[in-house]
C-alpha cells in the first residue's frame, strides 16, 4: 500500500473492534498520524466527512456499513468541489456488496482513493487477502471479492471435514 509517515489515519472503530488494531498500528508504525474520531463524529456522516476533510485524512478503514452513509455526503460534496485527500479506503470486519459503491465509483472513479477489499479481520484478528475493488467489478456482479494472500502471510481452504481443498 505504501503506506508512509505522511499519512493520516482515522480510529473510526471501539477499540474493542479488532479493526481498531489495524486503524491505530497501522499508522503508528508507518510514523502517521492517527485521528481518534469522537462517538458523536462517528455517528454523523456530515460531522465525519468534515474531519476527513479538516485533517486530510489519507487512509480510512470502515466496515461497509459504516461507509455507506459517508457515500452520499462525500459524493455531494465533491461534487461541489471539497475533495478528500483519501489515498486508500480499506473494507473489513464484513462481507462488501460492491453494487453499494456504484454512486462513489461515478463521483470519485476507482483510483484514488483505491477501494481495497480486506479478508480474514474477523476470523484471524488479522487481514490475511486483499483485493483492490474497481469499477468493473460493478458489472461482474462482485460480491466481496476476497482476493489474494497478503505475502507475508499464507491461508488453507478446507472442506467440512477440516482437510485442504487446494
Amino acid at each position: 500500500f505504501n503506506f508512509d509517515a505522511s499519512d493520516v489515519w482515522t480510529v473510526f472503530h471501539s477499540y474493542a473492534f479488532d479493526f481498531s488494531v489495524w486503524e491505530l498500528y497501522g499508522a503508528l508504525l508507518y510514523g502517521g498520524k492517527a485521528i481518534i474520531v469522537p462517538k458523536d463524529v462517528a455517528r454523523s456522516s456530515e460531522d465525519f466527512h468534515a474531519l476527513l476533510v479538516r485533517e486530510q485524512v489519507t487512509v480510512l478503514n470502515q466496515t461497509p456499513s459504516a461507509f455507506k452513509p459517508l457515500i452520499p455526503v462525500a459524493c455531494e460534496a465533491m461534487k461541489a468541489g471539497q475533495g478528500l485527500a483519501l489515498r486508500h479506503v480499506v473494507f473489513g470486519g464484513e462481507a462488501l456488496e460492491v453494487s453499494s459503491l456504484k454512486p462513489w465509483f461515478e463521483v470519485f472513479g476507482d483510483r484514488r482513493p483505491r477501494m481495497i477489499n480486506m479478508y480474514g479481520i474477523t476470523e484471524t484478528t488479522v487481514h490475511v487477502t486483499y483485493r483492490p475493488v474497481t469499477f468493473e467489478d460493478l458489472h461482474k456482479g462482485a460480491s466481496s471479492p476476497i482476493g489474494e494472500v497478503i505475502p507475508d502471510l499464507s491461508w488453507y481452504l478446507l472442506d467440512a471435514a477440516l482437510n485442504p481443498i487446494l
